[in-house]
C-alpha cells in the first residue's frame, strides 16, 4: 500500500500548488489594480487634453484604461453602466478597470461559451455588478440582446470589438445611447478610405482570410458613422487600433474634435499569418498587397 500513500502525498502536494497559484493570481490582480489607481491619480494633475498623454494600461490591451479615466473626468455620465462585446475571458479588456476601480455596472458579451464560463467563475463576478452573456453578435440580434439584459437608454460606455462586423453592428444599435463609444478600427485600410468588410452574419476573422488582417472597418468609415449617430471623434490610442467617440451634447469645448486625417494612428503590430497560422511579421506594403484582392464596401 506504499504506492497508494505516495500517490496521495503527490495529490495533496498538487492541491497545495494549485491553491498557491490561485492565491498568487488574486494577489497579482490586486497589485494590477493598485498600480492602475496610482497612475489614474497621477494623471489627474496633467494639464494636457491630448488623449495619448493620459494612456496607461491596467487590464486593457494597450492604453485604453488611461484614456477612459481621462474622458470620464471631463464628461458628465448620468448612468454609470457599460457594455463591451468581444471580451474573450475578460482578463484583458477596456472596461475591467472601470468595473473594479470606479465600481460601474456592466454587460459583457462573447461568442465563446468557455470564455463566458471563465468570467462567471472569476471572483469579480460576485464582487461587482457584472453580467456575462454568451452570444454570437449580429446586426439582427444586438438590440434584442441588449434589451433582454435590461440595457436601454443612456449608458456611460459602449466598447465594440468583434473583429469583423463592428461597423454594421454599431450602425444597427438603437436601444442604447452611450456617452462614449470605443470602436476598433483596422488601420491597414489607411486614413483616406471609408471602407469596411462586407456584412456577413457568420463572419469569423480566422475564416474570412487566413492572414487574420482582413476584418473590421477603417477609421474614416467609423468617423462618418459616428457623425450620423451624433458623436464626435476625439482621438485614437497610440497602438492604432481603437478610436474614441464622445456624444456631441456631452463633449466639453476644450476636448478637441478631430478629423480622421488629424487623429489617425497607424498600427505597428504585425499579426499577419500564413496559411498554417504562423506569424509572418510583414511590412505594411506586404499587408496591403494581401488586402488589395479582398472585397470591401465603400460606405461614403
Amino acid at each position: 500500500m506504499n504506492w497508494l500513500k505516495k500517490a496521495n502525498d503527490k495529490l495533496n502536494l498538487l492541491y497545495k500548488v494549485l491553491s498557491l497559484l490561485k492565491e498568487l493570481k488574486v494577489t497579482l490582480g490586486k497589485i494590477q489594480e493598485s498600480l492602475g489607481r496610482i497612475e489614474a491619480r497621477q494623471n489627474q494633475h496633467l494639464d494636457s487634453k491630448d488623449l495619448l498623454s493620459h494612456e496607461f494600461r491596467t487590464f486593457s490591451q494597450w492604453g485604453e484604461d488611461g484614456i477612459i479615466q481621462f474622458l470620464l473626468r471631463h464628461i458628465e455620465v448620468s448612468r454609470k453602466v457599460f457594455v463591451e462585446f468581444g471580451v474573450e475571458n475578460y482578463s484583458e479588456s477596456n472596461t475591467r478597470f472601470l468595473l473594479v476601480n470606479n465600481n460601474w455596472s456592466g454587460l459583457v458579451i462573447d461568442g465563446d461559451k468557455s470564455n463566458v464560463d471563465h468570467i462567471k467563475n472569476d471572483p469579480i463576478y460576485w464582487r461587482y455588478n457584472l453580467k456575462a452573456v454568451h452570444a454570437f453578435i449580429t446586426k439582427e440580434n444586438i438590440n434584442i440582446i441588449l434589451s433582454e439584459n435590461g440595457i436601454k437608454g443612456d449608458i456611460g460606455i459602449l466598447s465594440v470589438d468583434i473583429d469583423g462586423n463592428d461597423y454594421w453592428v454599431w450602425k444597427e444599435i438603437s436601444t442604447i445611447n452611450p456617452a462614449i463609444v470605443i470602436a476598433e478600427y483596422n488601420s491597414r485600410f489607411g486614413k483616406d478610405r471609408a471602407v469596411t468588410t462586407p456584412y456577413n452574419e457568420n463572419f469569423v476573422r480566422s475564416h474570412a482570410h487566413y492572414s487574420m488582417i482582413y476584418y473590421g472597418a477603417s477609421l474614416k468609415a467609423l468617423y462618418f458613422l459616428a457623425e450620423e449617430k451624433g458623436y464626435t471623434f476625439v482621438g485614437c490610442n497610440s497602438a492604432g487600433n481603437n478610436a474614441f467617440f464622445v456624444r456631441k451634447d456631452l463633449k466639453p469645448d476644450y476636448i478637441k474634435e478631430l478629423t480622421p486625417e488629424e487623429g489617425y494612428v497607424a498600427g505597428k503590430f504585425r499579426e499577419a499569418r500564413d496559411a498554417n497560422g504562423e506569424l509572418l511579421f510583414l511590412k505594411v506594403e506586404e499587408e496591403q498587397k494581401i488586402l488589395s484582392d479582398l472585397p470591401l464596401v465603400e460606405v461614403k
